[in-house]
């Protein structure tokens, strides 16, 4: 049986509590070009892409410029008030399994200037191997996890994903990686819902940790 040489997490949901702060971000940057506010449903639809992306699917050309900009400099402001740290202990786990051997990566959506925003006010910007983040046409999620397989020079069965959502889990399961669900950060019926999709859920960091510690296998 292969041993997990990396470990990849995902980001909003996962690494910190901050999917209400992109919700209000994004509806707070784009209502004065629509001239409405979305509701958290549809900032939800758009999931999968990149900020750019994400704000292209609402706002025409002429615009679209302004409100991302708009999107970043609310983003930050808003993050020190509504999510100013990550969920308590998963920056000590990242820390333990670097200190193992294991190379550690960061698979996200977002864009590379949101991502490095929320790592600085995590103070995560220099914890993670490689981030590898977010396209504005499609969800890429399962075109990173290929890279780092070719990349680092590994089986899928060496590479696991921390993620929450059931989009993680399919874009595992197009590169016959294991997703390991973080459900310490999601609604109970979110819960129930990633259980109906994988036997792997975990409700809390600690949990996640004592089953990837006799699994691991490092790289030095």
């Amino acid at each position: 049986m292969s041993k997990i040489k990396l470990v990849a997490f995902d980001l909003d949901g996962t690494i910190g509590d901050t999917i209400p702060l992109c919700i209000r971000a994004f509806k707070k940057a784009v209502m004065p070009y629509i001239g409405y506010e979305l509701s958290d449903d549809d900032v939800i639809q758009t999931f999968g892409l990149n900020e750019q992306g994400m704000i292209g699917s609402i706002i025409d050309t002429p615009h679209k410029e302004r409100a991302l900009e708009d999107f970043y400099t609310i983003y930050k402001n808003l993050h020190e008030q509504m999510c100013p740290r990550p969920f308590p202990g998963i920056r000590e786990l990242i820390t333990d399994l670097k200190q193992s051997g294991i190379i550690v990566a960061l698979i996200t959506g977002k864009g590379s200037k949101s991502c490095d925003i929320t790592l600085q006010q995590f103070d995560m910007n220099t914890l993670f191997d490689k981030v590898l983040t977010g396209n504005a046409e499609r969800n890429i999620k399962a075109d990173s996890l290929k890279w780092l397989l070719q990349s680092y020079h590994l089986s899928a069965r060496e590479v696991v994903y921390v993620g929450d959502t059931i989009a993680d889990i399919m874009a595992c399961k197009t590169m016959g990686v294991d997703c390991l669900s973080a459900a310490w950060g999601v609604s109970e019926m979110v819960a129930q819902d990633l259980v109906r999709h994988n036997k792997n859920i975990f409700y809390d960091i600690p949990s996640l940790y004592n089953y990837l510690l006799p699994k691991l296998s490092p790289t030095f």
